[in-house]
């Protein structure tokens, strides 16, 4: 790989993308792009999450040396495939930086960076620090203790935080952040946005699934669980201070 290359590159993280053979679809190339330091995506299952988990991954640790990136997901068996897409970048791009060494769950390159998954245990996650990036995957099945106790690892860094996620409910602090006011960059991307997911496979499964699961699964909408006796919504009005204090 040639000089020029390297660098651009080293600029423009679609071009990695594509260098490691993924065209990436436009909402993932403007993601690719950002340089926000707080970042949310709302997309349907198959839209390519984990494929810009592994290009934000792979481009941190291969062109900012030194760095510690930490890809997060619910579960083992969850990591363990996530990593397998870092690994997969990587070796796709011809491991432009050697490694120096290679686990399961974890990559150590030669310009000192690391790539380490980690399932999404609390006492897995203790101990890390100065993390320039930290990619929550299914962020919305991620606990809320388990959020709260990895965003000090950013604190001294100031490093980077993407939480990508499927909607699982009107609950935790997923769904918190994406209807807050707090600054994060946002992205939805529902299924009908996805090239790959031809529309007849979308009417099967409607009519599998049902509206509910559908609209949660491919719609990216934040619904109230099917067994729960009032919405959100209802739950938030009863709260609200709109009637006039009685002056005596």
């Amino acid at each position: 790989m040639g000089i020029a290359i390297d660098l651009a590159l080293a600029l423009d993280p679609g071009l990695l993308a594509r260098e490691a053979g993924i065209t990436p679809d436009p909402w993932q190339e403007r993601l690719l792009r950002s340089d926000s330091p707080r970042i949310l995506l709302n997309c349907c299952r198959q839209s390519g999450k984990s494929t810009i988990s592994a290009l934000l991954a792979a481009h941190t640790a291969l062109y900012h040396p030194g760095s510690l990136v930490l890809v997060l997901s619910p579960t083992l068996r969850q990591s363990q495939e996530l990593f397998r897409k870092c690994l997969a970048v990587y070796r796709a791009l011809d491991r432009p930086v050697p490694a120096e060494a290679e686990t399961k769950l974890s990559l150590e390159l030669e310009n000192g960076s690391r790539i380490i998954s980690l399932p999404g245990k609390e006492s897995t996650t203790r101990g890390f620090s100065a993390v320039a990036l930290l990619v929550v995957d299914e962020a919305a099945r991620v606990p809320d203790e388990l959020y709260y106790s990895i965003r000090p690892m950013l604190a001294v860094s100031g490093g980077r935080l993407a939480a990508l996620s499927t909607p699982f409910g009107t609950r935790g602090w997923w769904y918190e952040a994406w209807r807050s006011a707090e600054p994060w960059e946002r992205y939805e991307v529902p299924a009908t946005e996805c090239p790959r997911i031809p529309a007849a496979f979308l009417e099967e499964e409607r009519r599998n699934l049902g509206e509910w699961w559908f609209r949660q699964e491919y719609c990216c909408e934040f619904l109230d669980a099917e067994t729960q006796a009032f919405r959100r919504e209802d739950i938030d009005a009863a709260f609200r201070e709109e009637v006039e204090t009685w002056r005596l």
